[in-house]
C-alpha cells in the first residue's frame, strides 16, 4: 500500500517540456483522484551533464519535498507507439576528455625545423581506437569516440599545438578509470615518440552517472504502462550507451524509473532498410540528428506515460473489505 503522502517527482529535460506540461496540466485537473505530493521538475542544462547537480546544489530538497520516487523519460528512435523500459542499468556514464599535443612550429617548407603536432595528433587519433578493442575485455561494453580535432591556421603553416576533444561511454568505474589511464598514456608515448618539446595537456572534463532504474520501481511503472497501452508495446532494449545527468536528482537515495517512448514517424520507419526491429534502428535519424523529426502523434502519449507511471504512486488503494 502507498502512502497517501507519497511524493512523486516527473522530470524532463527541457526539450520534452510539452509532455512535462501536459502531464501536470492533467494530473492537476484530476487532483480530487489521487492523494500525495506531486513536485514537476524542469531540468536545465541536461545536455552538459550539470543541470541535475546544479538543482540540488541550489538547495531544491530543501525548498521543496523530496520526493518517494523520481519518473523520467525520453523520446528515442523506434516505431512510434513502444516503451522501453530496464529494471537496473539503462544509460551509460560518459566522461569527456581533451588533449593538447604541443609542437614546436615553423614555415611548411621546412619541416625538419618543426615538431608538427597535426602528425602527432593524426597518429594518436587512430591509436586511441584501440583502447576499446585491444585493452578491455569482450564481455565490457564501451564507445570511445574523436568528436573534434583542431589544428593551424594556414596551408602553409605547421602549428605550434594541435587540440582534441574526445567521448569515452563506459558502464562501470573500473572501466573509466582504465580507459581514462589508457588514454594518458598512449597520449604521452606518442608525443615522446614524435620529440614533442614537453608532455601533452589531458584534462578529464564534463561526466555523466551511470543510469540505473530501481528494478522495483520500473516494473511496477513497466506493468501500469502494458496495462494502458498494451503489453506488446513494452520492450527491455537492454543499457543504452547514451548518457543523462537524470540520476543526480536521486543522491544514490532515491528509486527511479527512467524510459523511452519511440517516436519515428510510421513512414519513415517503414521506409527505412532493414528486415528486424535493430536494422531498422541503425538506420532511422536518432537523436541529435538534423534529420530528427519525432512523431507528433506521440504527444499525447507520452503525456499518459508520465501520468499512468505518477497515478500507480499517487493513487491510494482501497483498503479491502
Amino acid at each position: 500500500m502507498i502512502s497517501p503522502a507519497a511524493r512523486i517527482a516527473l522530470d524532463l529535460t527541457a526539450e520534452h517540456v510539452t509532455w512535462l506540461a501536459g502531464a501536470a496540466r492533467a494530473l492537476a485537473a484530476g487532483r480530487d483522484a489521487w492523494s500525495g505530493t506531486l513536485l514537476v521538475l524542469g531540468q536545465p542544462a541536461e545536455e552538459t551533464g550539470e543541470g541535475a547537480s546544479g538543482m540540488v546544489a541550489d538547495g531544491l530538497y530543501e525548498r521543496f519535498p523530496r520526493p518517494d520516487v523520481l519518473l523520467a523519460q525520453h523520446a528515442a528512435p523506434g516505431p512510434a507507439g513502444l516503451y522501453a523500459h530496464s529494471p537496473g542499468l539503462i544509460m551509460s556514464a560518459s566522461t569527456d576528455v581533451d588533449i593538447v599535443v604541443h609542437g614546436r612550429g615553423g614555415h611548411g617548407s621546412r619541416p625538419e625545423s618543426t615538431v608538427d603536432p597535426v602528425v602527432t595528433a593524426a597518429y594518436l587519433v587512430t591509436r586511441l581506437q584501440t583502447v576499446v578493442s585491444r585493452e578491455l575485455a569482450a564481455r565490457e561494453s564501451a564507445v570511445l569516440s574523436v568528436g573534434r580535432i583542431e589544428a593551424g591556421t594556414r596551408h602553409n603553416i605547421i602549428p605550434s599545438e594541435a587540440r582534441i576533444a574526445l567521448n569515452i561511454r563506459t558502464q562501470s568505474d573500473e572501466v573509466r578509470e582504465r580507459m581514462i589511464a589508457a588514454i594518458r598514456r598512449i597520449a604521452a608515448g606518442e608525443c615522446l615518440a614524435a620529440g614533442c618539446p614537453r608532455e601533452p595537456d589531458v584534462v578529464v572534463g564534463n561526466n555523466f552517472p551511470v543510469t540505473v532504474n530501481d528494478p522495483e520501481t520500473d516494473r511496477r511503472v513497466a506493468a501500469v504502462h502494458g496495462e494502458v497501452f498494451g503489453a506488446g508495446t513494452i520492450l527491455d532494449p537492454g543499457p543504452a550507451m547514451g548518457s543523462e545527468d537524470f540520476p543526480r536528482l536521486a543522491e544514490g537515495k532515491i528509486p527511479y524509473s527512467y524510459w523511452f517512448v519511440t517516436s519515428t514517424p510510421a513512414e519513415v520507419w517503414d521506409a527505412a532498410p532493414g528486415d528486424d526491429l535493430m536494422e531498422k534502428f541503425a538506420a532511422v535519424p536518432s537523436n541529435h540528428s538534423p534529420q530528427f523529426a519525432p512523431d507528433l502523434a506521440t504527444l499525447a502519449p507520452g503525456v499518459r506515460t508520465l501520468v499512468s507511471g505518477a497515478l500507480a504512486y499517487l493513487v491510494t488503494p482501497e483498503e479491502p473489505s
